[in-house]
């Protein structure tokens, strides 16, 4: 083989090479990039966080507020904990957000990712505002739903009997002892995860999930006419108003009417 043909044969099999590596090195760039996207969903955030897509849009990855906690509760996501790099987050099984009434994390963010002022009232910082997330129990797995005695979670909590209660009821079972189950209050809880830390069970019966996730939204169509600031909630709805007819028909005759069933 000449030497021509030699080195065009070697400039092939290294372009071919470089591109089936770039090629690989972006598939696993681009299935790291779906993972964390997939993740980011179920991440707990500092105190003050806005919501995930504005978060995201505003942290500048400085690493401030995980500077600035005390506990080393907040950690900065790195390669294989998919989750968008460099973002602040932490795990409440792992070491939860201890409450600190000063909420050091948030005053030094410098983008407002952070906002203060969702926990802050009169301009006093309160951390019972946060809304880190919200806790959920797995009642098949909490041991108190099966009747053994176990209040870790309740205890933990540190806003005891308004973020988690617990309820009494009868013990079918045994027709003697009572059930002691604990209920978490979802407009109180603050996903401060000292629960999650707190639970007996091997893997935590009881879990801080992002709010977004896991609470439900009724929208402008409900509203709870007794309530003053549910109606506040809806100030700002627009849409059609929906005229219900009402039937001329008394009752009786109303249900014996069968003519629409033809």
């Amino acid at each position: 083989m000449s030497k021509e043909k030699f080195s065009s044969r070697r400039k092939f099999l290294l372009t071919t090479a470089r591109a089936a590596g770039l090629a690989g090195i972006g598939a696993l760039v681009w299935s790291s990039m779906l993972e964390e996207s997939t993740a980011s969903s179920l991440i707990l955030r500092p105190p003050g966080a806005l919501p995930e897509k504005d978060f995201l849009k505003t942290c500048i990855k400085c690493g401030l507020c995980v500077s600035a906690c005390p506990y080393d509760t907040l950690k900065l996501a790195a390669p294989g904990d998919h989750k968008p790099m460099g973002t602040p987050f932490f795990d409440a099984r792992d070491i939860p957000c201890y409450m600190c009434t000063d909420i050091p994390c948030v005053p030094v963010c410098p983008t407002g990712a952070l906002d203060e002022q969702s926990v802050s009232t009169d301009g006093e910082l309160d951390i019972n505002l946060s809304r880190m997330g919200v806790a959920v129990i797995d009642s098949s797995a909490c041991v108190a739903f099966w009747g053994i005695q176990c209040d870790a979670c309740h205890r933990a909590c540190p806003l005891i009997d308004e973020a988690i209660i617990i309820e009494y009821d009868k013990n079918e079972r045994t027709g003697k002892h009572a059930f002691l189950t604990p209920v978490v209050v979802n407009d109180v809880c603050t996903g401060c995860g000292m629960c999650e830390h707190a639970c007996i069970t091997e893997k935590a019966a009881i879990t801080i999930i992002p709010r977004d996730v896991v609470l439900g939204h009724a929208g402008s169509h409900y509203v709870k006419g007794w309530d003053k600031k549910d109606e506040a909630r809806i100030k700002d709805a627009t849409g059609a108003t929906t005229h219900t007819e009402l039937s001329k028909q008394s009752a009786l005759d109303s249900l014996n009417d069968d003519s629409e069933l033809y």
